[in-house]
């Protein structure tokens, strides 16, 4: 019986031997192309990239997966607890691999085999972190003992509060969400840190299969898993049973967030930061390196901008008349599915589409987009009405049609339309017919100290077009262009008194003949720089032109950053050539702010994932910023390195023209403001196609077109100070209310001295056409009449023909002309 219970023993050790070697071999095997661990030290998972506003706000999020990771310090306890209680209760005690949990597991299984139960998993959260960063997702043998084998090392490897932070920040949860920050942002908008123990422990429960616990689809299961999680909790001493009663009777309590709260009319400023982004870093650092973007934007600004120009653009559309329904649906049955099929402006949440469902000599009876598809049952349908005077302007039809209706009744539109309304305040279910307008422009906001720009409008609706008027459409300036023709003859030896001929002229290129008109077609005969700027007069700006010389123009064109390189050519000085309005309203704040360069940006700050600034605006040295102590030492000074690209006394005699050019000139009654001083410049391009205006206070510059995509006349009376002055006048108003007031520094040892505004020479006691001009040291008013131009003029019988001031110069002899 011994021999043969040894024999049977020796059996036993060569078959366990044989049996270890071929799991040695096996294990040798499967270790030999496992993926190496120590990649874990430098994980960096794909972050959102997050944009703030100015004021912190958060205006905009871009990832593939939503994910902010958040280190293990972070993360409260109570949250830890729900997901060790409901993944792995023993992670601080086992090596990697929960053995007892696995026989538990296997033996549970055992007794489940033929009941329909899903299989019990027994993988620790290191088996999940070995499999979720390192492995495929592969129901394999071989795959399971790679990952048994990568656990161990990895325990070995990195402590268990590091395998806790990557596991937390790595797990799915649905929703395109990814670790716990933006789980609880996505399911309840809330961090981490202000989580319940209910919603906690419904978070944890959903790393075990998402689509299985959905909030809505799977209530009732989210909520048995939920109440299992918090059990667990309970048992373990995480909670008490008080805690745990009280969690379980609460709801769900799931407030789905649908990305980042929009901040209202912010797509485009958001949609150009995005862009340069990607520009300056590339795709993957903005979808995946988690960066932090301070922008310049400053809400209050914005929507005050935005609401601006789109009256401005509304107001122009409904002058030229109905362009027709947007749509037609059936009103036979129920309307509401068809009509909630339609999508909207999203960011004109002002507006509301809308069905006609009668129509009446006194009003339309209306129908409005219900939320979804499904709704509510016809009879319960939102409806209202339009009255007839709040869609006169429908009176008309878009093809130019001075007639075409009386009422709304007059075939204006018919059942089934679908139009665009907006609430009327203060009269619920009345609305005002409104359209989409086909003429587009752009607006910017900047403050002209530091070049940031507060606020960016590239068109009527980002949900219309994405094409950002403001940055990316090329216009002609027109007009806005002078005062840097001015600018040039004011920095090299004119001053605002000289005197131009402002009289028809003619220049002869390549056999064909330019004849620079005047808006209006009259002509002033001489007439000063600050008249020629406040009445936009073409003849004068060419004359002047060619009195510098082209390269001088457009080297000054250059320097300002209007253009890249600007041909040196006559017509360039009346703003025929292209740019847009973020780089003509930083040129009109180097003049605003007396004469120094900025760099215009959307951006204030980046910093990476750890917090780290990699980007910064602001460049200024500070000397004297860094002691340790104080002991006497003059107060640190902020170094302003920037370029004087004009002479600060330069900048102020534009401005003090420009001011003119509000107050008495192409915009004079526009600008309502009158608590501070406004400088500001119209432009009106060739055929009325665009219209300018670029205006600012001491703080505040702002500029904008108004012009059709396809460039078009803009009609009667299409002018920069007829269309686009109003809309900033407008824009000023509102902001003057939260901006405190300024006004222009007076650089020291100018000169102001009162002149004659026609002649230019110091004005005598009792001249009643008199203006104080500020003239640098050593110029000053002429002693007697000069006239710039004279040499390249028409006939004199021809200029006195178009300048009736000509004529009474003539006569009175004043200014020996001829």
């Amino acid at each position: 019986m011994i021999r043969l219970l040894g024999y049977f023993f020796g059996l036993a050790c060569v078959a366990f031997l044989a049996a270890a070697a071929v799991i040695a071999v096996y294990l040798t095997g499967v270790s030999r192309d496992l993926p190496n661990y120590e990649v874990l030290a430098s994980y960096e998972p794909p972050v959102a990239t997050r944009i703030h506003a100015g004021n912190g706000a958060l205006m905009e999020e871009y990832a593939r997966e939503k994910r902010l990771f958040l280190p293990i310090q972070a993360i409260p306890d109570r949250v830890k607890a729900a997901f060790l209680s409901a993944e792995d209760k023993n992670f601080y005690n086992h090596p990697g691999v929960d053995f007892w949990g696995l026989a538990r597991a296997v033996l549970n299984n055992v007794q489940n085999l033929g009941s329909g139960r899903r299989p019990e998993g027994a993988s620790t959260i290191t088996q999940q972190v070995a499999k979720n960063f390192l492995l495929s997702a592969d129901q394999t043998i071989d795959r399971k003992v790679k990952e048994a084998i990568l656990s161990f090392r990895i325990e070995q490897t990195y402590s268990k509060d590091k395998i806790l932070e990557l596991y937390l920040n790595e797990i799915f949860f649905g929703l395109n969400s990814y670790g716990i920050a933006a789980a609880a942002l996505t399911y309840f908008d809330k961090s981490v840190t202000e989580l319940t123990i209910a919603e906690t422990a419904y978070l944890a429960s959903l790393p075990k299969g998402p689509a299985n616990y959905h909030p809505f689809r799977h209530e009732k299961a989210a909520l048995e898993r939920r109440n299992w999680v918090i059990d667990r909790m309970a048992e373990n001493g995480y909670i008490t049973a008080g805690d745990a009663t009280e969690a379980k009777a609460q709801p769900l309590g799931v407030r789905i967030r649908r990305g980042a709260p929009p901040l209202l009319g912010a797509d485009y400023f958001a949609e150009e930061v995005r862009r340069q982004i990607i520009q300056a870093y590339g795709d993957k650092a903005l979808y995946e390196g988690g960066l932090s973007v301070r922008t310049s934007l400053d809400p209050q600004m914005q929507v005050m901008a935005r609401a601006a120009l789109q009256r401005g653009l509304v107001e122009y559309d409904q002058r030229r008349g109905f362009h027709g329904p947007v749509a037609q649906v059936s009103v036979t049955g129920d309307w509401g599915p068809e009509l909630a099929k339609l999508p909207t402006l999203r960011d004109v949440p002002e507006w509301k589409l809308a069905v006609v469902l009668a129509v009446s000599a006194s009003s339309v009876d209306i129908g409005l987009q219900p939320d979804t598809v499904s709704g509510k049952l016809d009879d319960k349908r939102e409806r209202g009405t339009i009255p007839a005077e709040e869609m006169k302007w429908a009176y008309r039809d878009a093809k130019g049609d001075r007639k075409t209706a009386k009422s709304p009744a007059d075939g204006v539109v018919k059942p089934g339309d679908v139009v665009y309304v907006e609430p009327i305040e203060g009269r619920k279910g009345t609305f005002r017919l409104r359209q989409p307008p086909k003429v587009q422009g752009g607006m910017v906001v900047m403050d002209p100290h530091t070049g940031r720009v507060l606020a960016m409008v590239g068109g009527f609706s980002f949900g219309q077009s994405e094409f950002n008027r403001a940055t990316q459409a090329m216009r002609q300036p027109g007009s806005a262009f002078k005062p840097f023709v001015y600018s040039a003859a004011l920095d090299n030896g004119y001053t605002p008194a000289s005197v131009i001929l402002d009289a028809p002229i003619e220049m002869v290129s390549g056999g064909e003949v330019w004849r620079p008109e005047n808006y209006g077609g009259d002509s002033a005969g001489p007439s000063t720089l600050r008249y020629g700027i406040e009445k936009s007069r073409n003849q004068m700006t060419v004359r002047l032109a060619q009195d510098m010389g082209m390269d001088l123009v457009a080297e000054y064109a250059e320097r300002f950053g209007i253009y890249d390189k600007m041909a040196p050519l006559l017509a360039m000085s009346l703003g025929s050539g292209e740019t847009t309005v973020l780089r003509l309203v930083a040129a009109y704040s180097v003049i605003a702010n007396g004469g120094k360069q900025i760099k215009p940006t959307l951006v204030d700050r980046i910093q990476d994932r750890y917090g780290k600034t990699i980007f910064r605006h602001v460049d200024r040295t500070c000397e004297g910023c860094n002691f340790d102590n104080w002991s006497n030492q003059p107060e640190p000074t902020l170094i302003d390195n920037r370029e004087q690209v004009l002479d600060p006394m330069t900048a102020y005699q534009i401005t003090s023209m420009m001011e003119g050019v509000v107050t008495r000139g192409t915009a004079a009654g526009k600008i309502p403001v009158k608590d501070r001083p406004v400088a500001g410049k119209t432009g009106t391009t060739n055929d009325e196609k665009d219209a300018w205006f670029v205006g600012f206070t001491p703080d505040l510059v702002a500029g904008l077109y108004i012009g059709f995509d396809t460039p078009a006349p803009l009609g009667r009376a299409g002018t920069g100070g007829g269309l686009a002055a109003p809309i900033f006048g407008e824009f000023l108003a509102q902001a003057a209310k939260v901006t405190p007031p300024s006004k222009f520094q007076v650089p020291a040892g100018m000169q102001f001295i009162a002149v004659n505004r026609k002649t230019g020479m110091a004005a005598v006691e009792g001249d009643p056409d008199t203006i104080v001009e500020a003239f640098k040291p050593g110029t000053g008013p002429a002693d007697s009449l000069s006239v710039i131009g004279m040499g390249d003029q028409l006939p004199p019988e021809e200029i006195l023909k178009s300048s009736p001031q000509a004529q009474q110069a003539v006569t009175s002899g004043s200014g020996g002309l001829f």
